[in-house]
C-alpha cells in the first residue's frame, strides 16, 4: 500500500512540472529550441486543427479548449488565429480583402463558424496512376457523407481531359448519320459508325451525358488504371455565408506553414454555383 502512495506521488509530481513550465521550458530540456517549439506550435497541422483554430476552440498550445472557458469562440482568439492562417507569400488576396473577412467572422450579432458536418465543403486531390507505360493524373473530388452514426469521404466525382473529351462533334460534314433504312441492310453498314473514331458520337443519342465516374470505375476494375500515389491536396469552403475559401497545405520552413487559406472571395449572387463549376471542369 505503501509502495502504491509512493508511485502516485511522484506520478502527481511530473504530471505538475510538466504543466508548470513556461512555454519553451520542456521542449528545450529535450534537445528541442525554444524557435523550433514557436514553429511547432504555429504550424496548422491537420485540417481539423484549422477548423478548431478559426473557431477559436483550441489555445496556442493545441490544447482543445473547454466550452465553459472564457476565450473559448471569443473574438480576440479567433482574430489571432484567422490572421495567422493566411498564406502571408500569396499576395493575390488584398490585406482589405482580409481584414473585411476576419470582421465577418467575428462580429457579435452574426459570428460565422466552421462545422466539420456542416456540408458545403469539399476536397479536391490530385492523384498518380498508372496507364499502361504512361503516368497520368487524375483529379478526384472527395465529398464528406453521414454513414450511420458516423460519417465517410466519397469519390462524388473525377476530372480528367481524356474524359472530357469524348465526343468532338463534326460541323464540316453531314454525313455522320446511319440511313433510316439501315435496319433493312441487318445494320451492317455500322462499320463506318465504329471506323469513326473522332466524330462517333455523331451516331449516338445527342442528349446523353458523359458518366466519368462509371468509365473511372471500368479503368479501375480492368486494371487499366493502376494507383501510385497522392500528390496534391486542397480543401473547397462554401460554409460561410457571402464567402469561398480554399485552404491547401504548405510545407516549408518558418511559422507560416501547414493548412493555411490559399484562396478567398466574396461572393456575388449566382457566383457560388459558378465556382463550383469552374473547380469541377464544367462548361
Amino acid at each position: 500500500m505503501r509502495k502504491v502512495k509512493v508511485v502516485f506521488f511522484l506520478l502527481a509530481f511530473v504530471v505538475i512540472q510538466v504543466y508548470s513550465q513556461e512555454p519553451g521550458v520542456l521542449l528545450s530540456r529535450s534537445g528541442i529550441s525554444a524557435a523550433d517549439e514557436v514553429s511547432f506550435y504555429a504550424e496548422t497541422k491537420q485540417v481539423n486543427q484549422f477548423i478548431r483554430r478559426f473557431n477559436g476552440e483550441e489555445d496556442v498550445r493545441g490544447v482543445k479548449l473547454a466550452t465553459n472557458d472564457p476565450t473559448y469562440h471569443s473574438s480576440d482568439l479567433r482574430k489571432k488565429y484567422l490572421n495567422m492562417l493566411f498564406d502571408h507569400s500569396n499576395s493575390d488576396i488584398p490585406e482589405l480583402l482580409k481584414n473585411a473577412f476576419v470582421n465577418d467572422m467575428v462580429v457579435d450579432r452574426d459570428p460565422k463558424f466552421l462545422d466539420f458536418h456542416g456540408g458545403d465543403w469539399f476536397s479536391e486531390i490530385e492523384v498518380l496512376f498508372q496507364r499502361g507505360n504512361e503516368m497520368v493524373i487524375f483529379t478526384l473530388f472527395m465529398k464528406l457523407v453521414k454513414e450511420n452514426l458516423g460519417s465517410k469521404w466519397i469519390i462524388n466525382d473525377v476530372y480528367s481531359p481524356p474524359y472530357e473529351n469524348l465526343y468532338k462533334p463534326n460541323g464540316t460534314s453531314a454525313s455522320c448519320f446511319l440511313h433510316p433504312l439501315s435496319h433493312e441492310l441487318d445494320f451492317m453498314n455500322l462499320d463506318k459508325v465504329f471506323d469513326s473514331q473522332e466524330y462517333i458520337g455523331d451516331y449516338f443519342f445527342q442528349g446523353f451525358q458523359v458518366d466519368k465516374l462509371s468509365i473511372f470505375l471500368y479503368e479501375i476494375r480492368t486494371n487499366k488504371l493502376r494507383f501510385k500515389q497522392v500528390t496534391n491536396v486542397k480543401f473547397h469552403f462554401f460554409q460561410l455565408k457571402n464567402w469561398y475559401m480554399e485552404i491547401s497545405e504548405f510545407n516549408r520552413p518558418g511559422l507560416n506553414k501547414g493548412w493555411l487559406i490559399s484562396n478567398l472571395i466574396r461572393l456575388e449572387d449566382g457566383q457560388k454555383d459558378r465556382i463550383i463549376d469552374f473547380i469541377h471542369h464544367r462548361e
